[in-house]
């Protein structure tokens, strides 16, 4: 590795692995190879990762890797690139970049598309770049193209105050959103608000459906951006208006929903969602043009910033999968792996 891309390199790496699929405790430090890279790839060693939701559920054995993907956790990360591949511009090795990845983050070294990366500039603190990549992309993707969004529209999130709802809330508002959000306290309503929710729904206090027709006199909201599924889906149909679109990026409530047909053709809803770990490298590669174009900028000049919730050492992946799954956060947990 090291003679092959002329980096001074060990052969071996610290990372987060499991012998077994289970709860946060079977995480723990295991040494394996520096990552291969292919052409178009180059390596970062590894300042901070981003924890997600879908770290958890590969983890428990709900998510697979993607064929090809590293079989490590970890689906974001910053750091500084020291290796490229064959089609990389040589340029780039020595600069600090933000990457979304396929897997492969919780470790020292982590392998990534160079066209996947975004530049962090000086200042941009390397924690806060760590906890981008998987939501932004995410959210641009899912609400403003998948859902169409635009200003002067109303847009529901659940979730308000996970690293998806955070990011939805900041993204929209930027663009000229209304914000309506669910959440299951009245303190994570209170910190949604802060974030800038116009209404926080505390879910468990209150029918969210009525709340967002009382709100909106009846009218209801333009795009619903759903992470539960289940039983949550004819309640977000109610809350659509007209010609509204309906956005599913998780089924944390289950994968199966009982729908009102009728109701999708008398207000003539859209329904659509998507996975963004499985798609292929010229769609994220033309995703993140997109966002270096659009929403990048923001979080360069300091407008935005990502909402932090708590930075835990590489070797503590157990107690930050606990903490994401007890659903106590408020905005990004990440991994400190060598802060840079």
């Amino acid at each position: 590795m090291a003679a092959e891309y002329g980096a001074d390199l060990p052969e071996q790496m610290r990372a987060i692995g499991f012998d077994a699929p289970g709860g946060p405790e079977v995480l723990g430090i295991v040494h394996v190879p520096l990552p291969r890279l292919r052409p178009d790839d180059l390596l970062i060693r590894v300042a901070f990762a981003g924890v997600n939701r879908p770290d958890c559920l590969q983890r428990a054995g709900a998510y697979p890797a993607p064929p090809g993907a590293s079989p490590l956790l970890g689906l974001e990360v910053s750091g500084q690139v020291v290796a490229v591949g064959s089609e990389v511009p040589r340029e780039m090795i020595g600069q600090f970049v933000a990457a979304l990845t396929p897997g492969g983050g919780y470790a020292e070294y982590c392998a990534a598309h160079w066209q996947h990366c975004l530049p962090v500039p000086e200042g941009m603190l390397l924690a806060d770049a760590a906890a981008l990549p998987e939501t932004l992309f995410t959210v641009w993707h899912n609400l403003f193209e998948r859902g169409l969004a635009r200003d002067g529209e109303r847009v529901l999130v659940h979730g308000g105050t996970s690293g998806i709802g955070t990011m939805a809330i900041m993204l929209a508002k930027a663009f000229g959103l209304e914000v309506i959000v669910t959440c299951g306290d009245e303190a994570k309503c209170a910190a949604a608000r802060r974030i800038g929710a116009d209404l926080a729904i505390n879910y468990r206090a209150v029918d969210f459906a009525d709340a967002v027709m009382a709100h909106t006199g009846g009218k209801g909201v333009h795009v619903v951006l759903d992470m539960v599924s289940g039983d949550y889906v004819p309640r977000n149909l109610k809350c659509l208006a007209e010609d509204g679109r309906h956005v599913t990026i998780a089924v944390l409530g289950g994968a199966k929903a009982e729908l009102n047909m009728a109701l999708v053709m008398m207000k003539r809803l859209t329904l659509t969602g998507s996975t963004l770990r499985p798609r292929s490298d010229a769609f994220k590669s033309a995703l993140a043009d997109e966002i270096a174009d659009n929403a990048w900028p923001l979080f360069v000049d300091g407008e935005l910033s990502p909402v932090m919730d708590t930075t835990f050492p590489l070797a503590e992946a157990a107690t930050a999968h606990a903490r994401m799954e007890a659903g106590a956060h408020v905005g990004k947990i990440v991994l400190e792996v060598s802060g840079g």
